[in-house]
């Protein structure tokens, strides 16, 4: 988030007006490797529940699914010095962490009681 943020920064100081600035991780990923990353990160963090990737499920793909997602960050990081300050990796676990700090508003999400009330200031 805080990577995210930052880029929003630096196009809003440095960005010429009416341009497009992609924001990304420098990081592309295909889906798979997302989901045993997150496996190992949940194996690492919550080893009762190891191994992680037994959850994965395969369905057949729906037409048009995307295997991997990828932003081009070079105009943004050419044009106004930007790039991220954090890896995909590190991101992932900062993710991860930040879920398990909020499950109450995880369970309050799944259960339908949260109504999209702001959180924080």
């Amino acid at each position: 988030m805080e990577d995210h943020c930052s880029g929003i920064l630096a196009v809003l100081q440095q960005g010429r007006v009416g341009e497009t600035y992609c924001i990304g991780g420098a990081s592309e990923k295909t889906n798979m490797e997302v989901i045993d990353m997150l496996c190992n990160i949940l194996d690492r963090h919550h080893p009762s529940g190891a191994p992680h990737n037994q959850l994965k499920t395969f369905v057949t793909d729906r037409p048009g699914h995307d295997h991997q997602y990828a932003i081009d960050l070079s105009k943004i990081k050419n044009e106004l010095g930007w790039q991220p300050s954090y890896s995909f990796e590190e991101g992932m676990e900062q993710t991860v962490e930040w879920y398990r700090i909020h499950q109450e508003w995880c369970t309050n999400v799944t259960s339908g009681t949260y109504q999209r009330e702001r959180l924080g200031i």
